[in-house]
């Protein structure tokens, strides 16, 4: 007999939903291509609270950035389509907002810090310019006020002589920096959701710190909330206050950081934990790298995504989906292993590899 559909809902809820800002139930998102329909995210729930930080984790191509883009309705009109699900910011269904409304929230209530400040910024208008233009905008303020702003906004995010700074363009700065600009445009209007896309790729680890910190200050400030798209573990472990683990555009884990690092229940979250490197390794040893790769999106696996890869797969694995499972109150994963059924083979990393990850 095949295991039964597993226990728990769909999203684990907060301990106080009065609190939740941001809450996405069942979203599912598709691209149109020449060679048929990519699936990309396919029944994503999450919820975000005032003043949260959330991390959505998981090897390129899982859906992260699209579940970002999809929030603030970034994607491709012509290609993309939001095919079912709900996403509600402060009560309202942006699924359903015409170009001017969202226009409305974009940069004011949610704002998004991309991955690639060299694209996403215009190399021939001013840093003060592309600052105060949103400024303008939404808070409907004059140029000189707005000025003001701007130069207050980058002290803020620790640029030195904002007065020179703020009539540069963007290849007089460093990477560093044209990230710290990029932060400064998205949170100038003190937006209450804040999404940054893999906001430390490219950066050293000196920056990369300097970069968390940032994100840390703005957050005691103004008490945004954010979502943090990333592939890197170690950020995670230092800024995030929850974790969504995205595989083939589910959500296959959630918990808080805590709970994914000390008592990870996917064998996919536990394979991207003994992927990295830790200081307490021999050099001479190799990594652990997860085996195969992720499943075709054009033509997703009936049940469970990460069968064909999983050390633990069964029977049940490859024919039905797994529902997610209550672990605690805060933590909850789709896994078949979860099911009584089935035999306690999957362990917790000891506790000096954890110790190694959260530093």
């Amino acid at each position: 007999m095949l295991l039964t559909r597993g226990r728990g809902g769909s999203e684990v809820k907060p301990t106080n939903p009065s609190d939740v800002l941001l809450e996405v139930d069942n979203l599912h998102v598709s691209f149109t291509t020449y060679g048929g329909e990519i699936k990309a995210v396919r029944g994503v729930s999450f919820m975000l609270s005032e003043g949260e930080t959330l991390a959505i984790v998981g090897e390129s191509g899982c859906g992260k950035s699209v579940t970002a883009r999809s929030l603030m309705r970034l994607l491709p009109e012509r290609s993309s389509k939001i095919g079912e699900g709900s996403i509600r910011f402060k009560g309202e269904e942006l699924t359903k907002l015409n170009e001017k409304r969202l226009r409305e929230l974009r940069g004011s209530e949610i704002s998004m810090i991309f991955q690639d400040a060299m694209t996403a910024l215009n190399p021939t208008i001013s840093i003060g310019e592309q600052i105060m233009e949103g400024i303008i905008r939404h808070q409907k303020l004059s140029r000189a006020e707005a000025r003001k702003q701007a130069l207050e906004m980058l002290g803020l995010v620790g640029i030195t002589n904002p007065e020179m700074r703020l009539k540069q363009y963007l290849h007089e700065f460093s990477g560093g920096m044209r990230q710290r600009i990029m932060i400064a445009i998205a949170a100038v209007c003190n937006p209450s959701v804040l999404i940054a896309d893999e906001p430390t790729t490219a950066l050293d680890v000196t920056i990369q710190a300097q970069i968390i910190d940032l994100f840390r200050m703005l957050q005691k400030k103004t008490g945004v909330s954010i979502i943090i798209i990333t592939h890197d573990l170690g950020v995670v472990a230092k800024i995030a206050d929850r974790v969504n683990v995205m595989y083939a555009g589910k959500i296959v884990e959630t918990g808080t950081v805590t709970e994914l690092f000390h008592n990870p229940q996917h064998p996919y979250t536990k394979g991207l934990l003994a992927s990295m490197p830790r200081l307490d390794m021999d050099r001479k040893l190799p990594l652990t790298p997860i085996p195969g790769t992720p499943p075709d999106l054009f033509a997703p696996p009936r049940g469970c995504a990460f069968a064909a890869r999983c050390t633990y797969a069964m029977e049940v694995c490859g024919t039905y989906q797994p529902e997610q499972t209550r672990v605690s109150h805060s933590h909850s994963v789709a896994c078949w292993l979860q099911d009584p059924r089935a035999k306690a083979v999957f362990q917790p990393p000891n506790k000096m590899e954890v110790e190694a990850v959260l530093g």
